[in-house]
C-alpha cells in the first residue's frame, strides 16, 4: 500500500485513467488489429502506467505493465500477431494490473499471484487459468520467468528519468516564474456535492425573497388605501372647519397634518425598501442561478465514462456464451450528474447481462431465423429537456409474454384471474417485480438469482422511471428516464387536510378539475376516462392514511361539489388520478433526505422546507402507485358532494313568520344552514354580505317583490348561475312565465307544495349549478 495519503489518492486517479484506456485499446485492437496509431497509443499508456508505478513503488503494476510493454512493442515491429489468445492474456494481465492498484491505494489484498500472472504473458497455453497452476511449481516458473527476463534486453530504468543537468540562471528563474500556473485541480467529489446542495438552497432562498417582495407589494396597497382614506377624511374635515370655527378642530387639523407627513415618510420608505429588495433579489438571483450552475458543471461526466466499461463485459460474456454480440455506444459525449453516472453502472450491467442470457440468440439461431449471425446490442444516452434518458436495445427474441404469465403464477406473483384483467404493458411490467424470472435455473451470466426488480429500485431511488418495450423476435428496449438535475428538485405543491405535500413533476402529466359526474364509482374503485382511456382515481388522503372530509368553508363547499382537484400521474405506461384539496403552486426546493423518524415511512421521499416556514413532506409517486392497488376508498366523491351540499347555506326569502319558520325548519332538517330575510330588500343585503349555495323566495312581498328580487340578483355576474327557486301561492300560466322570464330556475305553487320534491329539486338545481 502506498503509504502517502495524497500520493495514493494521486495514483488512484492516474492509474484509473490509464487502465481505462488501455482496455478500450484492446477491444478496439480486436476489432481493427492493423490500426497502428491505436497500437501506439496503447503502448504508450502502458507505458506511462508503467512509470507511474515505479515512482510510487507499486513494483508489482510495473512488472506486469512492462511486459504487457513488450508483448505490444514485439506486435508493433511485426515479430508477433494480435491473436484471440494474445488477447486473452494481455486481458488477464490488466485485470491483474487493475486488482493490484486497487491493493496499492486500499490496503487491501486482492490474492494475485505475481507468477501466475507472469506466466501467462510469457505465452502460458490459454486453456491453463490461474486456478489450475498449482502452488508448487510457482519455483520453476519463477525459474522460467528469469530465464525470460535475462534474454530480454538491459533496460536502465534510471537512465530514463536522468536527463542532461541544468545550470539555472536567473533569466531562467525570472521566465519560470512568469510562466507558471496550474491549469488543474483535483477537488472530492464529496466537496462538490455539499456545494451544490448549498448552491441549491441558495436559489430556494431566493425564491424566499420573491415572496418578501409580494409582501412589501402589500404593504404598499396598503399604505394607498390608508393615505386615500386620509385624504377623503381630510376633506370632510376642511368642509367642517368652514361652517364651524373652534380650537378642536385645530388639534385635529394638526392631527390630520402629522398623520400626511408621517404617511409621506412610510410611503418613501417603504418605496425604497421595495426597490432595495427588487435590486437585491435580482442580483442573487443572477449569482445563485450562475453559482448552481457552475457547480453543477463540474459534476457533469460523459456517459461514455460507464458506457465503455461494459464493452469489456459484453465481449467476455458473448465469448462465454458462444454468441457473436456487437455493442454499440450513441451519445457517450452526452453530459450528465456523476451521481447518475454511478448508480446506473450496476442497473445497466444487469440489463446487458440479461440481453446477453435472455435475449441474443445462439448464431445458429440466429441463421436460422435469418438474422446475421452477430447480434447488435445498442447502448444510448440522451438529454431531453430536465430529463436524462437511458436505453438500452437489442435485435434479439424480445419477451415472451406467455413465458411471463407462466413465471408469475408459478412464482406466486399473482393469479391467473388478476393476470386476465391485466393489460399488456402490466405484463411486461411484471418483469420488474420482486423475485421474478424465467428461468427455473440460477444462472451466473444474468441475475445469479437476482431479478429486475433490483434495477428498478436503483433507478427510483433516483426518482426515476423504466420502461420496456419490445417486438416479439425483433428485439427489446428498456428505456430509463432520469432528472438530470439532482441538487434541486421541481415540484408540484399540493394541500390535504390543510398539510402542504409535494410530488415531483417529471411524474405529473396532467392537472385538471374533475366534476363528480365524471367519476365512475363501484364498490371498492372509482374510475374517470382520460384521453379515452379509464385512469383509477384515488383519495390522496386515503393513501396518506388521513381522513376524506368535506370541505368546511362555503366557498370550498361550493367548490368541492362543483369540481375537485385532479393530479394525473404517469409512470411509463400506467396512470393513476389523485383527488387533493388544493393545488397551490409549482416551485424549485432542496430534498432533505428522510430523517430517522421518517426513515421507512412508505410514499415519503423526503422534506423540505417551504417560504412560508412549514414543512412539506415531498412524496415518493412509486410508493402511491403500489398502495394505490391495494387501496379501499374511504368515500366516493358523489358521496362527499352530497356531504358536501348538505351543509350549504341557503337564503330563505318570505314575509309571512309561519311559512318562513315552517320551510326554515325543513331545510334545516334537511341539514342545510338557513339564512332568513322578511322582504326582498333584505335578502339581497343579507346575499351580499355572505355566500349562499342557492335562493329560496317568496313573490308577493313588500319593498322589493320575488320576481324584481330574481331580476336584481341575475343583473350582477357573480350571481348568475345561481339557483333561484320562487315558492309561491300564485300558480296562473302568467305568473311563471314571468318567473322564468326574471330569471328563476323553479316556480313552485304552495298547493302543490310536497317536502320531498321540493328538497329533490334542490339538490338537483345546486348540482347542475356547481357541475
Amino acid at each position: 500500500m502506498i503509504e502517502n495519503e495524497k500520493y495514493r489518492h494521486l495514483y488512484k486517479i492516474a492509474s484509473d485513467d490509464h487502465i481505462q484506456k488501455i482496455e478500450a485499446g484492446l477491444l478496439h485492437l480486436e476489432k481493427h488489429p492493423q490500426d497502428q496509431a491505436k497500437l501506439e497509443q496503447l503502448l504508450r499508456e502502458i507505458h506511462s502506467l508503467k512509470g507511474d508505478s515505479r515512482m510510487l513503488g507499486v513494483d508489482d503494476v510495473e512488472t506486469i505493465a512492462h511486459q504487457m510493454e513488450e508483448i505490444i512493442a514485439t506486435v508493433q515491429q511485426g515479430e508477433r500477431v494480435l491473436t484471440p489468445q494474445v488477447f486473452d492474456c494481455l486481458y488477464l494481465g490488466l485485470d491483474a494490473v487493475r486488482k493490484i492498484a486497487h491493493e496499492a491505494v486500499t490496503g487491501e489484498s486482492m490474492g494475485i499471484s505475481i507468477f501466475h500472472v507472469l506466466a501467462q504473458l510469457m505465452g502460458a497455453q490459454s486453456n491453463d487459468s490461474w486456478a489450475e497452476i498449482e502452488e508448487e511449481s510457482a519455483e520453476s516458473e519463477l525459474a522460467a520467468f528469469a530465464q525470460f527476463i535475462a534474454e530480454q534486453p538491459v533496460v536502465n530504468y534510471e537512465a530514463e528519468l536522468v536527463q542532461e543537468p541544468v545550470i539555472p540562471t536567473t533569466d531562467t528563474f525570472t521566465q519560470v516564474s512568469d510562466n507558471y500556473q496550474i491549469d488543474t485541480i483535483h477537488v472530492e467529489s464529496q466537496k462538490l456535492d455539499q456545494l451544490l446542495t448549498q448552491a441549491g438552497e441558495l436559489v430556494v432562498t431566493n425564491s424566499q425573497f420573491a415572496d418578501w417582495l409580494t409582501e412589501i407589494d402589500q404593504l404598499l396597497m396598503l399604505w394607498k388605501i390608508w393615505k386615500r382614506e386620509a385624504f377623503v377624511s381630510r376633506l370632510a374635515l376642511n368642509q367642517l372647519r368652514r361652517h364651524w370655527h373652534s380650537n378642536e378642530l385645530q388639534l385635529i387639523q394638526d392631527f390630520y397634518n402629522l398623520v400626511e407627513t408621517r404617511l409621506e415618510q412610510l410611503g418613501t420608505s417603504l418605496n425604497q425598501l421595495r426597490n432595495r429588495t427588487f435590486d437585491d433579489t435580482t442580483k442573487l438571483e443572477i449569482v445563485s442561478n450562475e453559482l448552481a450552475s457552475g457547480i453543477y458543471s463540474l459534476r457533469l461526466l460523459p456517459f461514455s465514462d460507464i458506457f465503455n466499461i461494459f464493452a469489456r463485459t459484453v465481449r467476455d460474456l458473448a465469448k462465454q456464451q458462444g454468441k457473436e454480440v456487437n455493442l454499440v455506444i450513441e451519445g457517450g459525449e452526452t453530459k450528465v450528474d456523476k451521481r447518475i453516472l454511478e448508480q446506473m453502472k450496476d442497473p445497466l450491467m444487469h440489463i446487458l447481462r440479461n440481453a446477453i442470457d435472455h435475449g441474443i440468440e445462439t448464431c445458429q439461431e440466429r441463421r436460422l431465423l435469418a438474422k446475421s449471425s452477430t447480434a447488435t446490442i445498442c447502448l444510448r444516452g440522451y438529454q431531453s429537456g430536465s430529463t436524462v434518458t437511458i436505453e438500452v436495445s437489442d435485435d434479439g427474441r424480445g419477451l415472451d409474454v406467455e413465458a411471463i404469465k407462466q413465471a408469475a403464477i408459478r412464482r406466486d406473483i399473482c393469479s391467473s384471474e388478476e393476470l386476465a384483467r391485466m393489460s399488456t404493458a402490466e405484463i411486461q411490467a411484471l418483469i420488474f417485480a420482486p423475485g421474478f424470472s424465467t428461468r427455473e435455473d440460477v444462472t451466473e451470466i444474468s441475475g445469479r438469482g437476482v431479478g429486475l426488480d433490483v434495477v428498478r429500485a436503483n433507478v427510483e431511488r433516483l426518482k426515476g422511471n423504466i420502461e420496456v418495450e419490445f417486438t416479439p423476435g425483433k428485439g427489446c428496449l428498456f428505456r430509463i428516464t432520469l432528472n438530470s438535475s439532482l441538487a434541486t428538485t421541481n415540484v408540484l405543491i399540493m394541500e390535504v387536510n390543510q398539510n402542504p405535500y409535494a410530488i415531483p413533476v417529471e411524474f405529473v402529466e396532467k392537472m385538471l378539475l374533475v366534476a363528480p359526474q365524471e367519476v365512475f364509482a363501484t364498490e371498492t374503485s372509482q374510475t374517470i376516462l382520460f384521453e379515452d382511456q379509464p385512469v383509477s382515481v384515488v383519495w390522496l388522503a386515503d393513501l396518506l392514511g388521513l381522513p376524506v372530509k368535506a370541505p368546511t368553508s362555503t366557498k370550498a363547499l361550493l367548490f368541492a361539489t362543483k369540481t375537485i382537484p385532479c393530479i394525473i400521474l404517469r409512470i411509463g405506461s400506467e396512470r393513476l388520478a389523485l383527488l387533493v384539496d388544493t393545488l397551490l403552486e409549482k416551485q424549485d426546493i432542496v430534498l432533505k433526505p428522510q430523517s430517522q423518524l421518517l426513515a421507512g415511512m412508505p410514499n415519503i421521499s423526503g422534506a423540505t422546507i417551504l417560504g412560508n416556514g412549514k414543512v412539506c413532506l415531498v412524496l415518493n409517486p412509486i410508493d402511491l402507485f403500489k398502495l394505490a392497488k391495494k387501496t379501499t376508498i374511504s368515500i366516493t366523491v358523489k358521496e362527499l358532494a352530497e356531504q358536501a351540499q348538505l351543509r350549504q347555506k341557503i337564503l330563505l326569502v318570505e314575509d309571512s313568520i309561519p311559512i318562513r319558520t315552517q320551510m326554515q325548519q325543513i331545510l334545516e332538517d334537511a341539514g342545510y344552514e338557513v339564512t332568513a330575510a322578511e322582504d326582498g330588500e333584505d335578502g339581497f343585503n343579507k346575499l351580499q354580505a355572505d355566500t349562499f349555495a342557492a335562493v329560496i323566495s317568496d313573490v308577493q312581498m313588500p319593498n322589493l317583490d320575488g320576481l324584481g328580487l330574481t331580476t336584481k340578483i341575475r343583473q350582477l355576474p357573480e350571481y348568475k348561475d345561481l339557483p333561484v327557486i320562487l315558492v309561491t301561492t300564485l300558480a296562473s300560466e302568467e305568473h311563471k312565465r314571468k318567473g322564468v322570464e326574471a330569471g328563476a330556475n323553479a316556480y313552485i305553487t304552495k298547493s302543490n307544495f310536497k317536502q320531498g320534491a321540493f328538497l329533490d329539486t334542490l339538490r338537483r338545481l345546486m348540482l347542475n349549478d356547481n357541475i
